[in-house]
C-alpha cells in the first residue's frame, strides 16, 4: 500500500528560486516565479514554473516537472544563464533546503531556443528539470 500524499506540496518553485538566487554565475538575474516590472525579455532574468510531476508514494518523495525560462540581453548571454541554471539545480542532488531534500535532478530537455511571442525582443531559452523532493 502506497503511502497518500500530503494534503500540501511543498512550494518547489521557492525552493528552487532559492538555490538559483545563490547561484554566482546568476547572481546579475532576476530569479523569480513572476517577471519583474517593466519586464520586456531583454534583460537578465530566470523564471520558474512549476509544470506538473507525480507523488511516489512508497519513497514519500515529490517529483515535479520545473520549467525555466532564462532571458538575457544577447542569445549567447541567456545560453550561458540557461546553463548556470541547470547546473545550479543538477549540483543541489543530496542537499536540504529548508526542510525538503533533492534525492534527484533528472534533465527532461536540456536548453533550448525557443522564441517568446509575448515578448518580441527577446533572447529566450528553456530547459525542464525533474527535480525530487523527500517530503516527509
Amino acid at each position: 500500500m502506497t503511502t497518500p500524499p500530503p494534503s500540501a506540496f511543498p512550494d518547489v518553485e521557492a525552493l528552487v528560486v532559492d538555490v538559483l538566487k545563490a547561484a554566482p554565475a546568476l547572481s546579475a538575474a532576476a530569479v523569480a516565479v513572476d517577471p519583474p516590472a517593466g519586464f520586456d525579455g531583454t534583460q537578465r532574468a530566470v523564471l520558474v514554473n512549476r509544470r506538473g510531476g507525480a507523488w511516489t508514494g512508497d519513497l514519500h518523495v515529490d517529483m515535479p516537472l520545473i520549467e525555466l525560462e532564462v532571458y538575457g540581453p544577447t542569445k549567447a548571454v541567456a545560453h550561458t544563464m540557461a546553463n548556470a541554471a541547470r547546473q545550479a539545480l543538477l549540483a543541489n542532488i543530496g542537499k536540504t533546503v529548508g526542510s525538503n531534500t533533492f534525492t534527484d535532478v533528472v534533465e527532461y530537455d536540456g536548453p533550448r531556443w525557443l522564441p517568446d511571442y509575448l515578448y518580441r525582443g527577446a533572447n529566450r531559452y528553456t530547459c525542464v528539470l525533474q527535480v525530487s523532493l523527500r517530503v516527509f
